[in-house]
């Protein structure tokens, strides 16, 4: 049987008011108190309940979070810099995914809710703007990664129009015309991806090339089994532009599968400059958005909004950086 507040208190010898302060982490508690306290929820093994405990204290040390894809390194680099902020600031975090399904990510929504956090922070959410207007009623929330226009929803975004930009004229400047995007359907951020992308190109006199695609491994393997059943083998595009480094990933996998070398024969270009893309085997030239930053200023809007400092709406927006590596090379 889990055991309660009153058993760590008998054992302790003392008020179950009293480990309530300890478990609340109180200054009123003196140390010998405290270390009993402690001691004695050791040895029984008790564990306080999150939820019991905010409704209790009318307070929450809860922050939740949701995760668009688990396996996306990008995302788990964000959570990782998220968890160092809230411990510090003597947060817990709760969090789930989505898994990129619209209709998933209103459950996982509504589950994160039920444990009343202080606030959420929803990473690439792709569920409704409405349904994240309902959340946002019921504690602050952060978007990062997806654009919003309720003044009581906060963002933090990178300039994806700018970062396919840089990946095009990095392209270009190698000497390749026929280029194409492998986008991102209908992730968040993936429109402005492609917008910049289009824009890019035309900029240059050269006609865009868009497969749809997804930001998955798979979806890039697939981008490329297309082109190459579309595009003779003198007429592929040299270069590829990914909506993502996981997709470019799943783009490289294909090509090499098909005789193609990467970067003599094909240039490819992800984007998010995850962990992934450093990794010396594939050392992938990536567009960078900084990870540490974008969790660091949602972080701090959502913790603006749980202490009631800001009502006014921010909308960070971050400039991406070219992070050459070894997968382009001169056409």
């Amino acid at each position: 049987m889990r055991p309660t507040m009153e058993d760590v208190a008998a054992r302790a010898g003392v008020s179950r008011a009293l480990v309530s302060l300890v478990m609340r982490n109180s200054p009123k508690v003196s140390d010998t108190r405290r270390a009993a306290v402690l001691r004695a929820a050791e040895e029984l093994g008790y564990q306080p309940h999150l939820m019991a405990r905010s409704l209790a204290s009318r307070t929450s040390t809860v922050l939740g979070v949701m995760v668009n894809d688990l396996r996306n390194a990008f995302f788990a680099d964000i959570v990782e810099e998220l968890d160092t902020a809230a411990q510090a600031a003597g947060f817990d975090l709760i969090l789930n995914t989505g898994g990129r399904s619209p209709t998933r990510e209103w459950n996982a929504l509504h589950n994160l809710l039920s444990f009343r956090p202080a606030g959420i922070v929803l990473l690439s959410p792709v569920v409704p703007a409405s349904a994240i207007q309902v959340a946002a009623k019921q504690c602050p929330v952060v978007l990062v990664s997806r654009t919003a226009r309720a003044s009581t929803v906060d963002t933090v975004n990178d300039d994806g129009e700018a970062g396919s930009a840089l990946a095009v004229d990095h392209l270009v400047g190698l000497g390749h015309r026929r280029i194409a995007h492998l986008d991102g359907g209908g992730a968040a951020g993936a429109a402005q991806r492609r917008r910049g992308f289009e824009t890019a190109m035309r900029g240059h006199g050269l006609e865009p090339i868009v497969v749809r695609s997804e930001h998955t491994d798979v979806g890039g393997e697939n981008a490329v089994r297309e082109l190459l059943a579309t595009y003779s083998r003198p007429d592929l595009p040299t270069g590829l532009v990914s909506g993502n480094d996981f997709n470019a990933v799943g783009a490289i996998s294909a090509l090499e599968e098909a005789g193609l070398r990467v970067p003599e024969d094909v240039s490819v270009v992800g984007y998010d400059n995850t962990s992934l893309a450093a990794l010396r085997h594939l050392s992938l030239t990536t567009i960078d958005q900084s990870r540490k930053d974008m969790a660091r200023l949602a972080f701090e809007a959502l913790i603006e909004r749980v202490r009631g400092e800001r009502t006014e709406p921010v909308r960070h927006l971050l400039h991406p950086s070219l992070v050459v590596r070894a997968t382009t090379a001169r056409a």
